[in-house]
């Protein structure tokens, strides 16, 4: 009756340790997967963030200047965030340490059914052992005890070897346990910590765009091609552009023309008094009105 009060608490032992095992091969399999999943998505995240700057890029290389140095800066330090998100990518990953678990959880679970199987044969004995008691020949029951004895011998010495490796296991699974989160946890606080600060020097290069100096760089230019368009355009419009701007040589310019135009009157005049018309066609001369012409 011992032994088999003993084979049973060394069952629901077994029992606990396979409830263990079990629970540490389904869980850790949960968090390799979800980790490799956020990994995952972390790559996409950082392949968006790549196609960002691009974009950004190309977008700085059609604007003024200012608003080109300033999206350019930034997009400097985006991209230097999306270097430190893929050595995140990079040490993200628990496979060896889910391996190295795997490996733990066979050679247990190869264990427990040893066990399992060294403990089955003993209870067995133990039962041919009651059976021939009560038949009570004398060199069975010899023979019995000594089965027994020696199914006892193999299942005390399979428990030590179990507790063993059922030791070993936890302090794997800690140590496992340690090493995957430990890693985690470090990646993402150096990667929030350093992408704190280039987030704070992005935006502070996209502050420093001066507005008002690109807005008068804007009007430069657009002045100067609505110039340059007109002069183009209409060539009446050169001269006008051309004008002086002083209303002193515009007063003169206009003196000049009005004293020119005095002075043609005053030749005409003269002209007329001697005896010249001007008509449509060429200028002619006509004959005197007194006295004959000459033969």
């Amino acid at each position: 009756n011992y032994r088999v009060s003993e084979a049973n608490t060394q069952l629901s032992t077994v029992k606990i340790m396979e409830t263990t095992v079990g629970n540490a091969e389904k869980y850790f399999g949960q968090f390799c997967s979800v980790l490799a999943s956020y990994t995952r998505k972390t790559a996409k995240l950082r392949d968006k963030a790549d196609e960002l700057v691009k974009n950004l890029i190309d977008f700085a290389n059609t604007e003024n200047p200012e608003l080109r140095t300033a999206l350019k800066n930034m997009a400097d330090e985006l991209a230097k965030i999306q270097d430190y998100r893929h050595a995140q990518v990079r040490l993200g990953n628990c496979e060896r340490s889910q391996q190295a678990l795997n490996i733990s959880i066979f050679s247990l679970q190869t264990e427990i059914k040893k066990f399992n199987s060294v403990r089955n044969r003993e209870i067995k004995e133990l039962e041919k052992l009651e059976k021939l008691r009560h038949r009570a020949p004398s060199d069975r029951h010899v023979i019995a005890e000594a089965n027994v004895q020696k199914a006892s011998v193999d299942a005390a010495r399979t428990t030590h070897q179990l507790e063993e490796v059922i030791d070993n296991f936890q302090l794997q699974k800690v140590k496992d346990i340690q090493k995957i989160f430990s890693d985690f946890l470090t990646v993402e606080m150096i990667f929030h910590a350093r992408s704190l600060e280039v987030f704070t020097n992005a935006f502070q290069n996209l502050q420093e765009c001066d507005l008002e100096k690109d807005m008068e760089v804007r009007m430069e230019h657009t002045v100067s091609l609505q110039g340059n368009s007109r002069s183009f355009a209409d060539p009446g419009l050169r001269d006008v552009v051309e004008q002086p701007k002083n209303t002193d040589s515009l007063l003169q310019i206009i003196h000049a023309l009005i004293y020119s135009r005095l002075q043609i009157g005053s030749l005409l005049r003269c002209f007329l008094k001697e005896g010249w018309h001007v008509g449509e066609g060429d200028r002619r001369s006509v004959a005197p009105k007194q006295g004959k012409p000459d033969l």
